[in-house]
């Protein structure tokens, strides 16, 4: 089986060629702002992008014609169970209106249809971002005004999972995990019989503060700042954007950090609190399935990091073992999806538009 993988960033599109799981093409290509300043939406930006990754694939050879199928990167839709959809014109349609908001992966599906299409073979996406399998009780707030929602990084955490399970013989339908993913972002999902029933909504940076995000802050003090001179723009960048290592130090190089560490305390302290932050909210989601839990998995950039994950392991090692799988594989992810579809495994999901 031959797939071929697309994964838009803001200013860059990843693309991969797998026959199987075996990889044959991977690409990094980079987008110039003023090659994307003509576009008003996210969307608009399609068709550039398609032309810019068919004119890679016929450089190398590749002709999109022999691609069993498409596998793009999910984008904001409605709220889903994990698993692969196949793309049809209703998710598309939501893709291009932004109405659940507007992301550089929203270009993943739009892109991944209309390459398919073109060559008469299905287009997916894998475990998106806004994959929703929480229990009813994990819903609740605090508040009837505000519901906890789960929007995280779906994909490497599910495909984790798997490959633990894989290794151990078991099925992700049967087990109970714990997935931390660490990156500039952080999320920590409890995986229960194959669904993510307790996660932190980490595109508005709640759970833990990370590189450069601020993690949930305390409730008083954040209500006092939004009514303190402060605007909605600003108080967003410092919860999203500027918060977390970057509001302490200027940076989020971790690797940078982490040497400085070894001769400022200060450094020192705010990572061992980070470290602290992510172990606590292992421990919490752990409550929801009253501890007994399997195994935690570490993944994304961080988990490369012996400091960060002997650190986790050590104040969590009650609970599980903490097993380090560091990097995020996305496109293999993507790939691994497309493939289960393909090969019998599991059956494409549909997308209905509420």
């Amino acid at each position: 089986m031959r797939l071929l993988i697309v994964n838009p960033g803001s200013t860059s599109t990843k693309i991969g060629v797998y026959d199987g799981e075996t990889l044959v093409l991977e690409k990094v290509l980079r987008h110039q702002t003023e090659e994307l300043s003509p576009f008003a939406k996210i969307a608009d930006q399609y068709d550039f992008r398609k032309g810019v990754i068919l004119g890679v694939l016929a450089e190398a050879g590749i002709g999109v014609e022999g691609m069993d199928g498409v596998v793009g990167m999910g984008g904001l839709v409605r709220p889903l169970a994990g698993g692969t959809y196949r793309v049809c014109e209703a998710m598309a349609s939501d893709l291009r209106s932004g109405q659940y908001g507007e992301h550089a992966s929203n270009l993943g599906g739009l892109i991944a249809l209309e390459i398919a299409q073109g060559v008469g073979k299905p287009a997916f996406v894998v475990d998106p971002v806004v994959v929703d399998e929480l229990e009813p009780i994990s819903r609740i707030s605090g508040h009837p005004w505000i519901e906890r929602i789960s929007i995280f990084h779906a994909l490497n955490q599910k495909a984790i999972a798997r490959q633990w399970c894989k290794e151990t013989g078991k099925s992700y339908g049967e087990v109970t995990v714990v997935v931390a993913h660490m990156g500039g972002g952080i999320s920590i999902g409890v995986h229960s019989k194959g669904r993510v029933i307790d996660v932190s909504n980490a595109l508005d940076g709640e759970g833990p503060f990370t590189p450069e995000r601020s993690g949930t802050l305390p409730a008083g003090a954040l209500a006092s700042l939004c009514y303190g001179g402060k605007t909605h723009q600003e108080i967003k960048k410092a919860i999203t954007g500027q918060g977390g290592m970057v509001a302490y130090f200027g940076t989020n190089d971790m690797k940078e950090l982490e040497e400085r560490a070894e001769t400022d305390e200060r450094v020192s302290l705010v990572m061992d609190a980070m470290v602290l932050q992510i172990s606590k909210e292992i421990a919490a989601v752990s409550v929801s399935v009253c501890g007994e839990v399997e195994a935690i998995l570490l993944t994304g950039g961080l988990a490369y990091s012996r400091r960060i994950t002997d650190g986790i392991a050590a104040r969590v090692g009650f609970i599980a073992k903490a097993l380090p799988y560091p990097g995020e594989h996305e496109l293999l992810a993507l790939a691994q999806g497309g493939l289960r579809v393909l090969r019998g495994e599991e059956e494409a999901k549909e997308y209905e538009r509420k």
